[in-house]
């Protein structure tokens, strides 16, 4: 099994993944920026592998997908929740959906809260342990900070939602699951993210501040420190759905 992560030459806080099973040749790409098509084509020779899964965690504010048309471009599925409401066909995942990549299993859990769309991906590699082993949080959980729930208004409805994705679905994982999130340390589509681009659950129980909150002081709390809008935000999120 291997795993690249990539951070976007446009936005160095913004990270995007490939994973995979080199040994059957099956790969898997998530949060493909629009400049980082070519990177990701070039990986998988490198690595020998097809992209049979293209998958975003969410439409994103902060930065232009690649993924429909790296999927286009390598004949690879494109997959959102089954939620997600662009104006294209895609192919919807379920909640506990799994995904097989060689020896790569991929489940799907959905996690509303940044977004009424948003995903992680927890993954196991069976030829080691049935065992997940490590979970793509997309901007529901970062280190040391949790996703922004504001980005489509709503806010306090979201952030309950964020809570509820976090405390009875992420944090119920065991604690050697590694956590590696779509963005780091200068992003803001969260406040206070750690500029180490990956954890644990078990670092992130003991020591992310925002995982200690009851209910409602995490709801005031990431209420009350929500960073600016992305730039060029409306323009984005229209690129995306188009």
């Amino acid at each position: 099994m291997f795993l690249i992560q990539r951070q976007a030459p446009s936005d160095t806080s913004s990270l995007s993944y490939l994973y995979g099973c080199g040994g059957k040749g099956k790969a898997i790409a998530v949060d493909v920026h629009q400049e980082d098509i070519d990177w990701f084509l070039e990986q998988a020779k490198i690595k020998d592998v097809e992209i049979n899964y293209v998958i975003d965690t969410h439409i994103h504010a902060d930065h232009v997908s690649g993924g429909r048309e790296l999927a286009e471009k390598y004949g690879g599925v494109y997959m959102l929740h089954e939620s997600s409401q662009p104006n294209f066909k895609f192919e919807g995942l379920k909640d506990e959906q799994l995904l097989i990549s060689g020896n790569v299993t991929t489940k799907v859990l959905y996690t509303p809260g940044h977004t009424m769309d948003s995903i992680c991906l927890l993954v196991s590699d069976t030829r080691r342990a049935n065992e997940p082993w490590f979970l793509i949080s997309g901007h529901t959980l970062f280190v040391g900070s949790a996703g922004r729930p504001d980005l489509k208004g709503q806010e306090e409805k979201m952030a309950e939602l964020l809570y509820n994705s976090l405390i009875n679905k992420i944090l119920t994982l065991p604690g050697h699951v590694e956590i590696y999130p779509g963005a780091q340390a200068g992003s803001v589509c969260g406040a206070g993210l750690s500029a180490k681009p990956s954890s644990t659950i078990s670092f992130e129980k003991r020591f992310n501040t925002s995982l200690k909150d009851t209910r409602e002081d995490f709801i005031k709390n990431i209420l009350e420190n929500i960073p600016p809008k992305p730039v060029g935000m409306p323009n984005v999120i229209k690129q995306n759905i188009q």
